[in-house]
């Protein structure tokens, strides 16, 4: 990737993490379990047994974290505060001591000149609340809000960038209709409802945010995907179009005052728990829109599967990742164009894109992972073709800063532009971490030039 010139001055090269991927300390300084803490502990939930319990310890390692990012000459990093480490409970008592781990975090970031964007809520519900009902209940919203208060009040002086969900759809279809993620459920009843309640609590955190933190800048992330018929049957080419509901326009129609699409709420069968002005509170103005983009869905359909009765179908000779995800960097493209042409976005960041590999460290302790930085480049291509095109694109975030805990996949998949030996907690940069740090140096350059 040689050509940086459509990235404007100011474009933030970033990484992102999540807290339960990567903090560890499951118990420590007051921190009470999430729902994944106790998915973790389902027999067959996820790979080998492996929990987040010590995870990449950063926890206790920021500040050797930190270091690798000034290294690498990443200008800001995305990160997620884990609720039940600032209120246990999930409502109620604030754990001052987890408070100040992200105090600690935000002074170090902002010391080695990297500008923090803080995300609320990454999954890592308080067990105590999913005890109360978890997100199939209304109040689980309203203590959403409650939290974005207590953090916003506490980080806010120092952290203007937020987000207030990450991946909705994970935490609503793959943990309540899929069961593949906590809390494990599979009824499509409560996956409609914890949808809803979470765009109910994505509004109520705006609002909590607008209030505590003046000049806040606030953007919620969703990961979406083209989604493609695999053949020209009228049925596959429905399935497509039920997928893009599924995947697509469930979660964005509503925050741009849409609604919810007709067509899915007929599929799912399920009555919302609409209450007076929660729409017009989902659709208040955001100051961006995050995009996590991994892969494209081609789809064919499959009536007597669940909602959106669309089947993954993997075509033969196509590069896939780790993960067998098809590597697609016009996707991301497709997707960028779609959300400034027909959602009227003003502002997107790339808030998550990366790739899982084996990795293999060589005699030396060096990790040569070509195909990943091949990835990056072809993926940091694509957004400067959607910035040609008008795409008010920000900033691009890889994923992630460290090999981390994958969630059902436990530590066998491997994401990282920075190599951990958990066996050790050594970190190694690697060869795609070289090459995203030669592209954010080749900006800086080209930005000196011009000015």
């Amino acid at each position: 990737m040689d050509d940086l010139t459509a990235f404007p001055a100011g474009f933030q090269w970033g990484a992102a993490t999540s807290a339960y991927q990567i903090e560890g300390a499951h118990d420590e300084d007051g921190r009470a379990p999430s729902i994944w803490d106790t998915f973790c502990r389902v027999p067959g939930a996820i790979d080998r047994g492996d929990t987040g319990d010590v995870a990449c310890d950063h926890y206790h390692r920021w500040p050797q974290d930190i270091a690798l990012l000034k290294e690498l000459g990443i200008t800001a990093y995305r990160f997620s505060i884990a609720w039940p480490r600032v209120l246990p409970q999930g409502t109620g008592a604030v754990n001052r001591a987890g408070l100040d781990f992200y105090d600690r975090l935000v002074d170090g970031l902002l010391e080695a000149g990297i500008t923090p964007y803080a995300t609320l809520y990454h999954w890592d519900l308080p067990q105590a609340l999913q005890d109360r009902g978890g997100w199939p209940h209304r109040e689980t919203a309203e203590h959403l809000g409650e939290y974005a208060s207590v953090v916003g009040r506490a980080l806010g002086d120092r952290v203007r960038e937020w987000a207030t969900l990450n991946e909705p759809l994970c935490s609503a279809w793959i943990g309540h209709l899929e069961g593949r993620m906590a809390p494990g459920l599979r009824d499509v009843t409560a996956a409609v409802r914890a949808s809803y309640h979470l765009h109910l609590g994505h509004a109520r955190a705006v609002a909590a945010l607008r209030a505590e933190v003046p000049g806040a800048r606030i953007g919620i992330v969703n990961n979406l995907s083209p989604c493609e018929p695999a053949t020209d049957r009228e049925a596959d080419r429905a399935a497509a179009v039920r997928a893009d509901g599924h995947t697509n326009r469930w979660w964005l129609d509503p925050l741009h005052g849409r609604g919810y699409p007709q067509d899915m709420v007929d599929l799912y069968g399920v009555e919302l728990p609409i209450q007076a002005g929660d729409l017009e509170a989902i659709a208040a103005p955001l100051d961006w829109l995050g995009l996590n983009y991994y892969f494209r869905h081609v789809v064919a359909d499959d009536p007597t599967g669940p909602p959106p009765r669309a089947r993954q179908v993997y075509l033969p000779g196509v590069p896939r990742t780790g993960m067998d995800w098809e590597v697609r960097p016009d996707g991301l493209e497709r997707m960028l164009l779609r959300m400034t042409r027909e959602y009227g976005a003003r502002r997107i960041l790339i808030t998550e894109n990366g790739s899982a590999y084996p990795d293999t460290v060589g005699p030396e302790g060096q990790v040569a992972d070509p195909e990943r930085a091949a990835y990056l480049d072809a993926h940091v291509a694509a957004c400067a073709r959607a910035v040609r095109k008008g795409v008010p694109l920000d900033g691009y975030f890889a994923w992630s800063l460290l090999d981390n805990f994958e969630w059902a996949y436990g530590y066998d998949k491997r994401f990282g532009l920075v190599h951990v030996d958990y066996a050790t907690q050594a970190r190694t940069v690697k060869g795609s971490g070289r090459r995203y740090a030669e592209i954010i140096a080749a900006h800086r350059r080209r930005v000196r030039r011009a000015a």
